[in-house]
């Protein structure tokens, strides 16, 4: 079954009540049973829920998994993955990480004696020289928020076989429908899927795929005794999402591409960043593992001008200026106020997260819009 028919029908079947052709919203908290341990595979919601297993399927169908897991939150997700851990492990991560996962790692779990070492990972080999035994996990996000960093997943799979620790790989930026990590080595997949995967910024939602059934079970397990699952309606619009997500995405990377190769070229600004310009670093491993660019843009001023930043964003009429990304609309973030608020200044500045840095989400509305309202705000 090809992407775009397997978006529409991976992993789905006809409800068996009445065969609705949509999954039905399965609002309820517990289920009857005939005898005690008598039931159709439904006891209690927190456990598993018809809407939550529809999506769960959807998830893994897409990124050619086997068993997908749906959270309350991509940081639930996170923090599941990070429950596989005991004190005294260590992780390795990419040092360009999205703020509210460096918040996780380094307020909540470096308490509970979890290590973390955040490295540059545009050159795979930089992470052999942070490898101990004691490295459980290695956490990869690629593009990376925000400066949109590219690693490449099969090499830094292949290392992390070579020393038998976990491959996780954060796919918020680039979907199922660019870039499927599974495929090339990665253990573990997460999604916010409150970005792309919904598309339409109405509801807050996460989600892991695996293929292995231990590592499945595990999950499930932290899942189920922790509790952070989504609510079914969450999952039916999430699911609902789902199945335009390729011809948004189409429309999201033909934008973008019109975006970044406009503020490549205007004089008022100095750093762009988007995989699918030449000039990228990685851009090379972009063409080999995506399929696309991404919809995401982040830019500075010339001059590291936040005052120029801020008038930038406060004029724009089209971007609304807000957290999140991947919706229909395009969103503008003005990230070491916002989505990294929560990085110490001088580790921001380090990986490129400048106070004149602005990430762009660029929408699915007509480009020339699009252009016209950058070129207004930037003057």
């Amino acid at each position: 079954m090809k992407f775009n028919t397997k978006i529409i029908h991976g992993g789905q079947e006809h409800d068996l009540a009445y065969n609705a052709v949509v999954s039905p919203i399965y609002q309820t908290s517990t289920y009857s049973q005939s005898t005690p341990g008598g039931h159709k595979g439904y006891q209690y919601s927190r456990s598993a829920n018809p809407t939550r297993y529809a999506l769960e399927k959807a998830f893994a169908s897409l990124e050619n998994g086997k068993y997908g897991l749906a959270f309350s939150s991509g940081l639930a997700a996170i923090d599941a993955v990070l429950k596989l851990l005991k004190p005294g492990d260590e992780v390795i991560s990419t040092v360009d990480l999205y703020g509210g996962t460096y918040r996780l790692f380094t307020n909540i779990y470096e308490d509970f004696g979890i290590k973390f070492h955040l490295v540059g990972m545009k050159n795979p080999n930089t992470i052999k020289d942070f490898i101990t035994p004691n490295t459980k996990l290695i956490w990869v996000e690629t593009p990376t928020n925000p400066i949109l960093s590219i690693i490449d997943v099969m090499e830094v799979s292949k290392i992390a076989k070579a020393h038998h620790i976990l491959l996780a790989v954060d796919n918020t930026f680039a979907t199922p429908y660019l870039q499927q990590p599974l495929d090339l080595g990665a253990d573990i997949v997460m999604h916010s899927a409150t970005k792309y995967l919904s598309g339409h910024s109405d509801v807050v939602l996460g989600g892991l795929v695996v293929k292995d059934k231990d590592l499945a079970d595990r999950l499930y397990f932290i899942q189920n005794a922790s509790g952070a699952i989504c609510g079914p309606q969450d999952a039916f619009l999430v699911l609902r999402g789902l199945k335009t997500l390729h011809v948004r995405m189409q429309r999201h990377c033909e934008n973008a591409k019109t975006v970044a190769e406009y503020l490549n070229t205007h004089p008022k600004i100095e750093n762009v960043y988007w995989p699918g310009l030449k000039s990228h670093h990685n851009h090379h491993i972009a063409e080999s593992q995506m399929h696309d660019f991404g919809g995401v843009v982040s830019f500075s001023t010339k001059g590291n001008d936040y005052n120029a930043a801020v008038k930038i964003v406060e004029n724009l009429k089209i971007f609304t200026l807000a957290e999140s990304l991947g919706g229909v609309e395009s969103l503008a973030n003005h990230s070491a106020s916002m989505s990294h608020v929560s990085v110490p200044k001088v580790e921001r500045e380090k990986i490129g997260v400048l106070d004149s840095l602005i990430r762009l989400s660029v929408g699915i509305e007509d480009k020339t819009d699009i252009i016209t309202d950058l070129k207004n705000a930037i003057g």
